[in-house]
Parts: structure tokens; C-alpha cells; sequence
């Protein structure tokens, strides 16, 4: 281990040797903390001394659901959906290829709250079309090094077909580590099982998420620790791929029990890899050890792209220094696939008054390149973003669909055009399936930007916004879909127009582009609007078409410009499907103004539930969403003299309708 270059990564600048999480958060203390967070333990043996400030040191050993009282609050709901890769979007990006696996920080390993908060400045992942595997990154010798997911991360990367694995972190001596921990992750009982593996199989299970990723880099052991190690390897893998979950390797532990990463697969580490599904390769890889790699894979009866090739952009992000065409070459097959190694830098490299829209628009340009068209990608760049070498899918496969492009962050809260609530948020539980292209924009004339706005919504958080002359017919990919076409399938546009103004067409077709690159064969429908200002639905009957929706756009042409246009909701349907209620909406624990809320939730499909306190005037304010049963609200105080605080809980559906209201009240 080099000390320097793991010094250098958590001031966070350089490329490390190894994957090391932030250090240790801290939170102010309360009487009661009601405040549900994130889990995270200590394989057995807890530290000495006392945990620091809203620290709390648990044993994943003596874990059991019955009695985690966050369970409720950060077990996932949303199950993982089936993908589908439609024709590339353009002749670069191949399919059955490179993957991309990210390893992200959401939040610190303690103190990261259970269901969301109230900022709206979070790392607000979208571009899901890409990624094949989600870790939770994490962990500390102070905190914690078994760290399981937030449910709305869970949620919304299910969505959109994306697995989810937690971490475990043995963290390096030089920080922390103490061999005893490793130790307690493979102990044996009397049988010869490994019950760590067992506990760690229960709680992804119970928390809905979809397996592991194992980082050992303690240092000091041996032989017979690396024996042990792929012992309960091998178990972990063996009982949770009957859970359909997975396990991700890290180089590091080689089999003489030493840490020593190697930059690539090879005998020191292939038996671990032949106990887990994948493994991701120390950032020290070379053109020739990548290559090597993937012949080994395959002489394993392995597929190379069960690699990934770590790439580090904590630090620099799209300036990082990459060789591409050691993983990724543009003239012969891809040699492994790519492990990304905290690309929330597009977050975290701005300055501390970022905007919603200053994130997305570095994310845009990570993932779809400087073109933002991935249809148009820059092949030339010394960034090489995904969109330019790996197909993008969609899970957009059912009727109803609707979605009002909500990231899962805001500065506000809007329900039809109509602001809820004024405070900003976060919680991508309530993120929408999202465009996988982002942005395809057909015309001969100049493009226009378009991308996620803050600024207002229909729904949510955001809407999609598309500003600029339009001095020639523009026409906007939004989605790949799978949709079956039945007799009273329609179309819904919920839309604006702020500026100028433009005739809109809905673009849709029932057929693949001819090649890759190429554009879909879409029929256009007239939309039409009632007179005025202000947001409008159009419904549009897809007369003439059979077969399945392949895609969805939009088609604007300018009659007043320059035009600065909304699209704040889409829905394809059959019928209007309102959800049923849910029922037994109680307060389960309470402190000042500090409350638990858990129902019985509504039979049937829910997209998520919606929180609103009802205050004596008669107005409602939304106090927030989630896909549980069970919510946090903190901070609450009498209002208008008002002797108890009334609260209603409604079902969202598919299409956004609401179900009537379950009611509770709390008395100050």
C-alpha cells in the first residue's frame, strides 16, 4: 500500500491504490433522535473506547429483522425491472459489451438519513441507462464497514433495472483497520458454515437491495486468513444467487493472504474471482494487464466483461486521465468492461452554491459527452463518455406509463402545476423512469438546450424544457419503450409554452431505426390545445398504428420565436387507474414535533405515497413521498393556533392519480 497516493485520495485529488471511503461523519446529538438513517455495522468485535457524535457501533452478528427499528423506514419496495436494449443511438455504442459499474458516496457511513432530506443539492443520479451495477460506497474503522443502501436509491435504480449491491470495507491499517475484523467476516461455526455470510445474505434480502461488494485491505494475514476468505467467498455467492443476488470482488487480498492489488486478473487473485460474479480491477491495470485479463477470464469459462477496470474521477472527473482504448477501443472488441470509482464528482466539484441544474448539466456531460446528443457523439474527446461505447436500455415495457420527469430532487414541490410545498428536497425514491438518451435533437437548423428545469413543474420537482430559436423543425427523442398498442391506447402531453410560440406534433413509432444511429420511423400527431397560457393536457388517440410503441418524442416547430417550451408530464394508457387507499395511518412514535408515521399500504400497484399536513385554512402542504410504509417527518410546530396537526396519506398511481385520503392526526 502506498500511504501518499491513499493520503492524496481522501484530501481528494490524485489516483490511489486502493478504495478507500470518506472518513467519519458526524451529527448533533438529541434527546431522542426519531431520525431514521441508513445501517451500518461492524462484522462482530465492535472497537474500543466510545463511538464519536451520532455514531452508533453495531454488530451485523447479532443483527435481526424483528428487531431493527429502521427496517421499515430503509427496506426497498420497488422490485428490479427488466431491461432492454433498443438499436444503439449511434454506430459507436455496442451492446452485449463493455458494462459500466459505478461506485458512488451518497452520503457519509453514519448520520445519512433513511429517506431523503430537505436539500435539494444530492447527487441525483439519472443517466441509469448505462449502468449495469450500483455500489454503495461507503465505510470507515470509525463508523462502520458493512454498509447497506438507502432504500430510494434501491428504489429508483430498480426502476430503471439497475441491481444494488452494499459494501463491505476492511479498511487498511495506516487507516484503521485492524485484522480481527477480517477475522470476525470469515469465523466458522461448529458446522463449518459461515454465519457472517449467511447474515449478510438476510439483510440484503430484508432490505431489498442486491448483494455485496467485498473490499478487504487489511493488511497482515496469511495463507490460511486468504483460505478462510474464499471459504465464505464461496458460501456468500452460493446463498445469495439462490436470493438472485450477486457478489462483486475487489483486487486487493491476493491468495497468500497478503493485500497486494495487482492491476489485473492473474494467479493471485483468479480463485476469488471464480467465487464471485465479477471483479473490480485496481486502478494500476495497464494496456497489456487489461488484455491479459480478459484472456484469462475466458480461459476460466468466464466472460471478460465480468471485469471491470477501475477508473478513478474522484478527483478530476471528464479532466482524469484515461487510456480508452485499453478498455474500450473504437476498431476491435471491448477487452473488459469499466468500474467507475466516484463519479459523484459531478456533484462535488462544483462550488458549495451549486444548483440543481449546475449538477446536471456536469452529469450530462460526463455520461453523453460535450456533444449532450448522444446520437452525435464526440469520438474525439479525450473523455470518453459512455453514451459514445455502451448501448443504453430502457425498462419502459407496460401500460400505464407516465412519467412527469422528476429527478428525484427539488427546489420545490408541485402537484398539477401548483406548489405544495417551498421547501427543497431530495429523495429519488420518487424519481421517474427518465429519458435513457439524453438529448437527442433531430433538425437542420441550430439546436436548442434542453435538459431537466428546476425553475417550475407539473409534478414533482422538474420538468423537461426546451429553449431556443427552433429555426427549423426540431424533433426531441424522450423514450425507447416496448409499449403494446391496444384499441384505446392514448397518448397524454401536459405541457407549457413560456415563450414564443410552436406547433407541437407527438412523435411515435412502432418500428426500430433501419440501422444503428439512425432515426425511428416516426408517424406524427397534431396536439392540439385549448386557448390560454399556463399548463395544458392533450390527449392524442394513436389512430392508424398497431404492433408496440418503440419510441416516443416530440416534434416542435416555431411559428414566434425564439420559444421556450415545457413538457411537465407524458403518459401512455388505456384507462384512467385510480389506486385504491391506503388504510391505518398512524403516528408509531413521536417527540415534539419529531414523528413516525407507518400505514397498511393500498392493494394493488402504487407508485409511491404522498404526505400532506392539512392546515386550518384548509390548504395542504406536502410534506413529503416515499415508496415504505413508513415516514419520518421532523421539525413540525402548531400552526394557526391549531390544537392538533391533521395529516393525510394518499396511494399514487402509474398515472399519477391519487387514491382518497387515509387520515391522523397528532395533538400538541
Amino acid at each position: 500500500m502506498n500511504l501518499s497516493r491513499r493520503t492524496v485520495l481522501l484530501a481528494g485529488a490524485g489516483v490511489a491504490a486502493g478504495l478507500v471511503p470518506g472518513l467519519s461523519g458526524t451529527a448533533a446529538a438529541a434527546t431522542r433522535d426519531l431520525q431514521p438513517y441508513a445501517s451500518y455495522w461492524y462484522p462482530d468485535s465492535l472497537p474500543s473506547g466510545t463511538p464519536g457524535t451520532g455514531i452508533t457501533w453495531r454488530s451485523l452478528k447479532s443483527w435481526r429483522a424483528e428487531s431493527d427499528t429502521d427496517l421499515a423506514f430503509n427496506a426497498a419496495s420497488v422490485p428490479l425491472s427488466a431491461r432492454f436494449t433498443p438499436t444503439p443511438a449511434n454506430t459507436t455504442a455496442r451492446s452485449g459489451q463493455a458494462r459500466i459499474q459505478s461506485l458512488v458516496s451518497f452520503g457519509p457511513t453514519s448520520s445519512n438519513p433513511s429517506q431523503g432530506a430537505a436539500t435539494a443539492d444530492y447527487y441525483a443520479l439519472t443517466h441509469w441507462a448505462y449502468v449495469d451495477e450500483l455500489v454503495f460506497w461507503g465505510g470507515s474503522s470509525g463508523e462502520g464497514l458493512i454498509l447497506a443502501p438507502n432504500a430510494p436509491i434501491v428504489d429508483a435504480a430498480h426502476r430503471h433495472g439497475v441491481p444494488v449491491l452494499g459494501n463491505v470495507f476492511l479498511p487498511p491499517v495506516a487507516y484503521g483497520g485492524q485484522l480481527q475484523w477480517t477475522r470476525d467476516l470469515v469465523q466458522k461455526d461448529s458446522t463449518g458454515h459461515y454465519p457472517l455470510a449467511a447474515q449478510l445474505v438476510a439483510v440484503a434480502a430484508a432490505y431489498g437491495f442486491d448483494g455485496w461488494f467485498i473490499n478487504a485491505e487489511t493488511g497482515g494475514g496469511n495463507a490460511a486468513l486468504a483460505t478462510d476468505m474464499l471459504g465464505f467467498l464461496r458460501e456468500l455467492k452460493t446463498l445469495g444467487t439462490a436470493k438472485g443476488q450477486r457478489v462483486t470482488w475487489y483486487d486487493s487480498m491476493t491468495v497468500n493472504g497478503s493485500v497486494s492489488w495487482q492491476g489485473a486478473l492473474n494467479n493471485q487473485n483468479k480463485t476469488f474471482f471464480q467465487a464471485a460474479d465479477s471483479m473490480f480491477i485496481d486502478f494500476r491495470w495497464s494496456k497489456s494487464s487489461l488484455a491479459s485479463s480478459g484472456t484469462t477470464a475466458q480461459q476460466l469459462g468466464r466472460s471478460r466483461y465480468a471485469l471491470w477496470a477501475g477508473v478513478d474521477v474522484e478527483a478530476n472527473g471528464t479532466n482524469a486521465s484515461v487510456n480508452w482504448d485499453a478498455i474500450v477501443p473504437t476498431t476491435k472488441a471491448h477487452v473488459t468492461s469499466i468500474g467507475f470509482y466516484r463519479p459523484e464528482w459531478t456533484r462535488n466539484h462544483l462550488p458549495a452554491n451549486r444548483t440543481p441544474g449546475d449538477f446536471h448539466a456536469a452529469d450530462d456531460t460526463f455520461w453523453t459527452g460535450a456533444s449532450l446528443d448522444p446520437a452525435k457523439p464526440d469520438t474525439t474527446a479525450s473523455w470518453r463518455a459512455p453514451a459514445v461505447s455502451v448501448a443504453d436500455r430502457s425498462t419502459v415495457t407496460a401500460v400505464p406509463f407516465a412519467s412527469s420527469f422528476n429527478t428525484g430532487h427539488g427546489l420545490k414541490w408541485y402537484e398539477n402545476g401548483k406548489v405544495t410545498s417551498d421547501t427543497a428536497w431530495n429523495h429519488l425514491g420518487l424519481q421517474d423512469r427518465l429519458p435513457s438518451r439524453r438529448w437527442v435533437v433531430r433538425t437542420t437548423g441550430g439546436r436548442p438546450s434542453v435538459g431537466f428545469d428546476f425553475a417550475d413543474a407539473w409534478r414533482g420537482g422538474s420538468s423537461l424544457l426546451v429553449d431556443g430559436a427552433l429555426d427549423a423543425p426540431t424533433t426531441l427523442d424522450l423514450y425507447a419503450t416496448r409499449l403494446p398498442l391496444g384499441a384505446d391506447t392514448v397518448v397524454e402531453l401536459t405541457h407549457r409554452t413560456d415563450a414564443g410560440s410552436a406547433s407541437l406534433e407527438l412523435a411515435v413509432s412502432t418500428a426500430e431505426p433501419s440501422a444503428a444511429g439512425g432515426a425511428p420511423p416516426y408517424t406524427y400527431f397534431p396536439v392540439t390545445a385549448t386557448p390560454g397560457n399556463g399548463w395544458k393536457t392533450s390527449t392524442v388517440r394513436l389512430a392508424g398504428l398497431s404492433g408496440s410503441v418503440r419510441a416516443i418524442g416530440v416534434r416542435l416547430t416555431a411559428t414566434a420565436g425564439p420559444v421556450r417550451w415545457r413538457l411537465g408530464g407524458l403518459a401512455v394508457r388505456d384507462a384512467v387507474v385510480t389506486p385504491a387507499a391506503p388504510t391505518d395511518l398512524r403516528i408509531t412514535d413521536a417527540d415534539a414535533g419529531n414523528l413516525r408515521f407507518a400505514w397498511q399500504g393500498a392493494p394493488g400497484p402504487v407508485r409511491h405515497y404522498e404526505l400532506y399536513r392539512t392546515l386550518p385554512d384548509g390548504t395542504r402542504r406536502f410534506l413529503g413521498g416515499t415508496c415504505q410504509r413508513a415516514f419520518y417527518v421532523g421539525g413540525l410546530a402548531p400552526e394557526q393556533g391549531e390544537p392538533a396537526a391533521r395529516f393525510e396519506l394518499r396511494a399514487v398511481g402509474e398515472l399519477f392519480s391519487v387514491s382518497t385520503p387515509a387520515t391522523t392526526t397528532h395533538t400538541w
